[in-house]
């Protein structure tokens, strides 16, 4: 029985040692990642506790939970009396304000078609000389967002168009085809990305520290990958969109986007990201994996007064020409207890990817690469005015788009 607490790296490690098969080689463990199917990594015991060659113990320097793991399996084993102790786990609830949950969950589907009006009817209609009259941009946004959203088929989603139409958030009801044409309308795509950060806007004043990650999403297409790795050998993978942006840690909100392809590297977009986060946040802390460890990155953070807290390499060293790189290397090495204490916000980006990827999908329906790119631009919008629902109700956050100010209490009334 275990009678101490555990904490989050015990925790998955007692999962670990419950659910995956942990191997002894001599004087080493072999244990499986969690997260990647078919990795493993090695554990030794030290005089100072568990070796492990995962990221975790390689930032961290401490036990992390393959570690724990091992632990748990050792406990497992049999005694020389023949008895065998079983760890079980523990239970850990968080609160939670059911009351305002259930208010927002109720009633999103109303509030988000509202916001999401009131957010794209600004947006102007160009002149038109001859032809036949196109729809109008805000309609063509209101559709493509709502289509995303709704996660159904195109055809199937024209009866939410048409309630839509009679609550006068669109002008008439688009052709399932035209809903189709505005996702692959490349002119739309830079419009998408200056929604994205509107609707970041009324969280300006909570938000100073910011996560910077990316993420992938699916595509029906396959493509032949060699890998070292994972075997070696050729295998057929699925392609994906990669969605690079900068995140609030503290609603999750999305303040910058940005897509590429999947061979783009993750480093050289935390720049563009951070600026433009910065021209509408007061932005005091970046937080990101080592994959953004560079100079350049480092220098664009400070630029901005900020402080950025992104692990070294095991590789990196601090006798550089860069004054700033000595720095921040020396700070990392020697306050790893403050460092990390702010760098765990990074999971909050990671909790992002998995709420959108639950709730809009982890794949992309378009097969072009336009139509590919501002359907995840769509996602993260969508994203951004469900946290801000949420916002309204969990902590009585106003929003206000247009002019329009939507309060805890006139949320209440719509409910």
């Amino acid at each position: 029985m275990i009678t101490q607490a555990l904490d989050g790296r015990q925790m998955r490690g007692m999962e670990l040692a419950a659910t995956k098969r942990i191997v002894k080689a001599g004087t080493t463990w072999m244990v499986p990642s969690q997260t990647r199917s078919g990795s493993k990594y090695v554990v030794t015991r030290g005089a100072e506790g568990f070796r492990c060659t995962c990221p975790d113990y390689e930032l961290r320097g401490q036990t992390c939970k393959h570690g724990h793991a091992v632990t748990f399996f050792l406990s497992r084993e049999t005694a020389p009396d023949g008895t065998v102790t079983e760890t079980r786990a523990v239970r850990v609830s968080f609160g939670q304000d059911w009351r305002a949950y259930n208010s927002a969950q109720t009633c999103e589907k109303e509030e988000f078609c509202r916001l999401l009006h009131d957010l794209v009817s600004g947006i102007p209609q160009p002149d038109q000389k001859r032809g036949r009259p196109s729809l109008p941009v805000a309609d063509k946004l209101f559709a493509a967002a709502f289509k995303v959203y709704s996660t159904v088929s195109g055809r199937r989603f024209m009866s939410d168009m048409r309630h839509a139409a009679d609550l006068g958030y669109v002008s008439r009801v688009p052709h399932f085809n035209s809903v189709f044409n505005a996702i692959d309308d490349a002119t739309l795509t830079p419009v998408l990305q200056d929604l994205i950060v509107k609707s970041s806007l009324p969280l300006q004043a909570v938000e100073t520290t910011f996560a910077v990650d990316s993420t992938g999403f699916g595509t029906s297409v396959y493509y032949n990958h060699f890998t070292q790795k994972h075997g070696g050998g050729i295998q057929t993978w699925r392609d994906y969109v990669k969605l690079h942006c900068s995140i609030g840690v503290k609603t999750n909100v999305i303040t910058a986007a940005e897509i590429s392809d999947r061979d783009q590297h993750d480093s050289p977009m935390l720049p563009g990201l951070i600026k433009t986060t910065a021209e509408h946040f007061t932005v005091k802390q970046v937080v990101a994996d080592k994959g953004y460890t560079s100079r350049t990155n480092l220098q664009a953070i400070t630029m901005l007064n900020a402080t950025p807290y992104v692990p070294f390499k095991s590789v990196h060293v601090g006798n550089s020409d860069s004054p700033l790189w000595n720095r921040l290397f020396h700070f990392f090495h020697m306050n790893r207890a403050e460092f990390l204490a702010q760098y765990h916000q990074r999971s909050n980006a990671e909790s992002v990817f998995s709420a959108m990827k639950r709730k809009f999908s982890d794949r992309v329906r378009s097969k072009t690469a336009v139509a590919q790119t501002n359907e995840v631009l769509l996602k993260c919008l969508c994203h951004n005015l469900v946290v801000l629902i949420h916002e309204m109700h969990e902590t009585g956050a106003a929003v206000t788009f247009q002019g329009c100010t939507i309060n805890r209490a006139a949320a209440q009334e719509m409910a």
